[in-house]
């Protein structure tokens, strides 16, 4: 980081990001001009071009994908160096608790109310979490423990509970073909178009189709019949008109699980895992 400061190196990767100065300038709250002087300096230090300018256009250099790629991972790298210091100096005042939008089995507010019985509970922040980023949050330290459904999510370097199991139901348009069955199996969902989860790549079916975030717009997509798919069935627990859950009589299930880094020993969160664990035996 001697040649690029981390400042700096902010500033490059929101112009990178919005392949726009003047929405970068505004995503940072400073002066477009400013901005543009920034990377000019950052260009001139590397003595690279990093981005190929033009009235209509901005667009990454090889160079710029290169410095965009391993910049984010330095960014990450200071911040998660930052998050575990302060844990570790016992700064952190608040426990951070990550999950999906709805992504809770109907459990969060019995496991909150459960943990300020503690006699050692802090504040709770509840952090919400992209489709499937819910273990890289513990991993990297944003959060202390999150709900993570399993097998969708890996548990690699971390340590879990099961919380409950569940079986997983077919999200279908009311019109489909097998709308009307008591379940269906796996082999009879092939073929069938199925959505680009945000983040997940874009391996799918459903190529040209925009990535989605959350079940809300999984939801819209499917009533208009774009595409259907399989999912845990707490996820999905109120349905749109045009919707229909058909339960999938040979998917694995799915498990609710409470997870946090396997390294943590922290009572911090010994304690609302304590907690979450004597609700769920309740």
């Amino acid at each position: 980081m001697n040649d690029l400061e981390t400042r700096e190196l902010e500033y490059f990767l929101a112009v990178a990001d919005e392949l726009h100065f003047g929405r970068a300038a505004v995503r940072l709250s400073i002066a477009q001009p400013a901005l543009s002087k920034a990377i000019r300096r950052i260009e001139n230090r590397l003595g690279v071009a990093l981005f190929v300018r033009s009235s209509r256009h901005v667009e990454l250099t090889g160079a710029g994908k290169a410095l965009q790629e391993h910049g984010r991972h330095a960014l990450n790298a200071i911040s998660a160096a930052v998050r575990h210091a302060q844990s570790a100096g016992g700064a952190q005042t608040h426990l951070r608790l990550v999950l999906k939008p709805g992504g809770d089995g109907g459990l969060l507010s019995g496991m909150l109310a459960a943990y300020a019985e503690q006699p050692d509970a802090r504040y709770v922040d509840i952090l919400f979490s992209g489709p499937i980023d819910r273990a890289e949050f513990l991993l990297d330290g944003r959060a202390d423990v999150g709900l993570l459904y399993a097998p969708f999510d890996p548990l690699d370097g971390l340590a879990h509970e099961i919380l409950y199991t569940e079986d997983r139901v077919a999200v279908l348009p009311a019109e489909h073909r097998l709308a009307g069955r008591a379940s269906v199996r796996l082999t009879e969902l092939e073929g069938e178009k199925r959505p680009v989860w945000k983040g997940a790549g874009k391996d799918s079916d459903t190529e040209g189709s925009a990535a989605i975030a959350d079940v809300v717009q999984m939801l819209h997509m499917i009533t208009v019949s774009r595409v259907v798919e399989v999912l845990p069935r707490s996820l999905v627990p109120a349905l749109p008109a045009g919707v229909v859950l058909v339960p999938v009589a040979d998917a694995p299930p799915s498990h609710l699980v409470l997870a946090w880094n396997e390294h943590d020993r922290r009572p911090l969160v010994a304690s609302f895992v304590e907690a979450v664990l004597r609700m769920a035996e309740r």
